[in-house]
Formats: C-alpha cells, sequence, structure tokens
C-alpha cells in the first residue's frame, strides 16, 4: 500500500485504501487479516537462555579461567597420585576456587541480561488492547491484534490509537505522542493534505500506533499495521540493533590477550629450563619430565589474575543496581562503564525523554554559560 498517505485528501485514500465510510465488512476484514497478518509487534527468534548463559563463557578472560581451571584439576591429580594421604579440598582448591569464580561471574552476566532482554515486551504493552471500529457499517469493538488496513477507527478522548492512520474526521482532535516522537505537548491534528517532504513528527493529518488521544475526537482510515508501523520500525530496530564491545570490554580482551602470551611463553621457557636440568643430570625418566611440565603450568596459573573478573562483575552489579534505582534498565553488565567512557551526550528535547516535560536548566549564550532556575 501507498507511503504518501500524508499526501492525498479524504477520497483518495478511501480510494487507496480499498475502503468506505461505513467501514469495512466482516468478511472483508477476516481476507485481509488472513492477507495481512495481526496487528502486533513482532519478535525475531531470540536466543534461548541456555544460549544465552553459553555466551558468557566466550569472554577471553573467561577462556583463560576456564584453561587455568582445567590445569588445575590436572596438576591435582597428579598430586594426589603421587601423595593418596592429600585431602580432596586440598588437592583441588585451586580449581574449585577458580570454577566458583567463572560461574559467579558467567551468572551475573546472564542474569543481567536476561533480565534487560524485555525490550520488545515493554514496546508490546504500549499497544492498544483494543479498539473500535466501524465493520459492516455498525461501530465495534475488536482485539487491536485484528484491526486491518483499511478499517474506520472511531476514536475519542482517552483512546490509544492501535495502528497507523489517516484521519478523515477531526473534531479538536488532539493526541501525546511522545512515545514516538518525543514531544511533550499535545499535537493538534487536521485534515489538511500536506507536502510529501513532511517529516513523520510534523504530519498532522495522520495518526500513530502506540500514541494516545488526549482530547477531542474523530474518525481515520488504518492505512499500516504491526511491523509496518512507525512504532513497528521502531520495533525493529530495537531488535536490530548489532552489540559493541564496550571500552571496558577492549581493554579487558586485550589485557587478557597479553596474559595470554605471557603465561604461554612463562609456560615454554621454564619446561624448557627443567627439561634441560633433567637432561643435564643424565637422567631421561618420563618421571623428570612430567615434573618440568606440571612446575611450568602451576606456575601459569599463578600467574593468572583470578578475581580480576570477581571484582569487575561486582562493581558493574553495583553500577546496574543503581541505574535500576533511576528505573534505568542496562542490557548488559558491561554497558554500565559505557556512561562513565562518555564525554559528550548529544540528544534532542533530553526533558521530554526523561520526564515528559520539557524544561531549559542551562543556556550557552554570547559565550558564557547561564544558569537557570
Amino acid at each position: 500500500m501507498s507511503s504518501a498517505w500524508h499526501t492525498m485528501d479524504k477520497e483518495a485514500v478511501l480510494q487507496s485504501a480499498k475502503s468506505s465510510p461505513k467501514g469495512l465488512s466482516s468478511e472483508e476484514a477476516k481476507r485481509r487479516l488472513a492477507e495481512y497478518g495481526y496487528n502486533e509487534l513482532k519478535e525475531r527468534k531470540r536466543r534461548t537462555a541456555l544460549q544465552m548463559f553459553l555466551d558468557e563463557f566466550k569472554d577471553i578472560f573467561i577462556l583463560l579461567l576456564i584453561a587455568a581451571t582445567v590445569f588445575s584439576v590436572i596438576i591435582g591429580y597428579y598430586e594426589l597420585t603421587r601423595n593418596p594421604e592429600l585431602g580432596f579440598l586440598e588437592t583441588y582448591a585451586d580449581a574449585i576456587t577458580i570454577g566458583i569464580i567463572v560461574l559467579l561471574v558467567a551468572i551475573a552476566g546472564f542474569v543481567q541480561e536476561y533480565r534487560a532482554e524485555k525490550a520488545i515486551e515493554a514496546l508490546k504493552k504500549l499497544a492498544a488492547p483494543k479498539a473500535r471500529v466501524l465493520r459492516d457499517g455498525r461501530e465495534t469493538m475488536i482485539f487491536a491484534r485484528e484491526v486491518v488496513p483499511g478499517d474506520l477507527l472511531v476514536l475519542e478522548s482517552g483512546d490509544t490509537v492501535p495502528a497507523d492512520a489517516r484521519i478523515l474526521e477531526a473534531v479538536e482532535l488532539k493526541t501525546d505522542e511522545a512515545v514516538l516522537t518525543g514531544e511533550s505537548t499535545p499535537v493538534e491534528k487536521s485534515l489538511d493534505t500536506l507536502k510529501p517532504e513532511t517529516p513523520t513528527a510534523d504530519r498532522k493529518n495522520m495518526l500513530f500506533m502506540a500514541t494516545h488521544t488526549i482530547y477531542g475526537r474523530g474518525k481515520a482510515v488504518v492505512v499500516s499495521t504491526g511491523m509496518s508501523t512507525e512504532f513497528g520500525k521502531i520495533a525493529e530496530l530495537v531488535q536490530a540493533a548489532e552489540e559493541e564491545e564496550t571500552p571496558l570490554e577492549r581493554k579487558l580482551d586485550s589485557f587478557a590477550k597479553k596474559i595470554a602470551k605471557v603465561v604461554v611463553a612463562v609456560c615454554v621457557i621454564i619446561f624448557a629450563l627443567e627439561a634441560f636440568d633433567v637432561v643435564a643430570a643424565g637422567s631421561f625418566e618420563l618421571e623428570g619430565f612430567i615434573q618440568a611440565f606440571m612446575s611450568s603450568i602451576a606456575l601459569a596459573i599463578s600467574a593468572v589474575p583470578e578475581g580480576l573478573p570477581a571484582i569487575v562483575t561486582i562493581t558493574l552489579a553495583l553500577g546496574a543496581r543503581e541505574f535500576a534505582k533511576r528505573n534505568a534498565i542496562i542490557r548488559r553488565l558491561s554497558s554500565a562503564e559505557s556512561l562513565g567512557a562518555t564525554t559528550v551526550i548529544c540528544s534532542d528535547k533530553t526533558g521530554t525523554l526523561t520526564k515528559g516535560e520539557m524544561t531549559v536548566r542551562r543556556m550557552y549564550v554570547n559565550n558564557k554559560v547561564v544558569e537557570v532556575t
């Protein structure tokens, strides 16, 4: 269907939408429902809880700690075979400690991401549960998900707009479009045709999904539903957003890679020196080489800062909790650090985005900053 609805007059809109002043018939509405699908925001296939949990182990530092855990188990088993009198905890203390740290770090990251993976659900809650439409010439209340293109909406003060629609009648009609455009003041609607280049926020003859009618009444013909609406496009952008590494993640990855290189180099050097001593002593027993290998691995494990991921995770978790106290949910723990690395925030209508009201607090004029109370 056409996207330039704001440029058409009422008759052209009804003709293009294949509708009429009496709305659609029940049969036609069913046919269009089958053609266009339900009027709802669709979710992409999301990761399962297990996939989210396993993804926490892809971090280089975590992989380094897992490797340290495995080698600690090997060393513990070797020592236990040589000295059966050693206790279980005494033998595997290092492996258990590192393993617990890895598990706690992974659980903390998983819990935070699982809680925040609700952005699309929050958008869904903003959509109208029911809608009044004209079907077979009669005003009918239906579920909003059953609204189809061509339906004639009947709107009054307090109604939530269930889909994008072109206004056909308006009696002092005003809507709150803050959820879509960020505009805090009510938008007065009209029937005037507009120029093709008119931006979405200035299309006074259009109604948009999830916005609210706060004054007056009117009728409008539905032109877009579901993911084709302006609100649906936002939902699509939310789901398609690519994850980028935060400055902290990049630094930790770089640090982990450097440590891994150092650890490998130390292992090779220590093993070579120990093996050289075995050969120089004229002993070529396998036990000597095994002891040299275990010594090099033990030294390498001691060089890995096992507590660093735990300290970072705890610190970021405290930061995420502070965000939550201020009604801000972050998707990943590492995102809490991104704000600390931010030097400039560029935003339009900042007050509208945070409180639903716009208030000037500081002005820059004549090379001076003026505080406004």
